[in-house]
């Protein structure tokens, strides 16, 4: 569903119809939280769920920062920088999986950290745009917290998985 939502949210934000916008970014934070609570609690956990749940969040999340970007809400080497990792994340991930061996999909604490800071992030910037045009200050600080925190994450998968890849390397030797 957060897949299908990306599009309306894109729209809702290009055109600046930022109440909506809002709503269906809450719609689709409130259907994460319900599909994780669901999977957990009953057991429903698949690899394809695995996979999808982050694309999902990925999607919406680039999306709207591109958007807010190209409304010039957000800088550009913001975006620049989250895209680079999660491009580092995913070509790691998959050299990972074919060259050395099954990569769960297991998010870093640190990972879950940038991920709310980031929806905090667009939230935040919604939020200034529709009501609370003063706060520009703390969208400054949001976003050198996301800088901050992007790049802490990204190193922090480079190390944990490159280390587990440098492992299983010298055991095959």
């Amino acid at each position: 569903m957060r897949i299908l939502l990306v599009a309306p949210v894109v729209w809702a934000l290009a055109t600046e119809q930022f109440v909506l916008a809002l709503i269906l970014f809450a719609v689709a934070g409130i259907s994460d939280a319900l599909d994780g609570f669901l999977a957990k609690h009953y057991h429903w956990e698949s690899r394809l769920g695995s996979i999808l749940d982050p694309i999902a969040d990925k999607l919406l999340l680039v999306a709207c920062f591109a958007t807010l970007t190209w409304l010039t809400l957000l800088p550009l080497w913001l975006l620049w920088l989250v895209l680079i990792r999660d491009l580092l994340i995913v070509s790691g991930g998959l050299a990972y999986h074919y060259f050395v061996g099954r990569f769960d999909l297991t998010p870093l604490w640190s990972s879950k950290i940038n991920t709310a800071l980031q929806i905090a992030l667009v939230l935040l910037v919604i939020v200034q745009q529709q009501w609370f045009h003063g706060v520009s200050q703390l969208v400054t600080v949001g976003i050198w917290l996301v800088a901050a925190s992007v790049i802490n994450s990204g190193t922090e998968y480079v190390l944990v998985w490159g280390g587990r890849a440098w492992r299983q390397f010298k055991q095959t030797k």
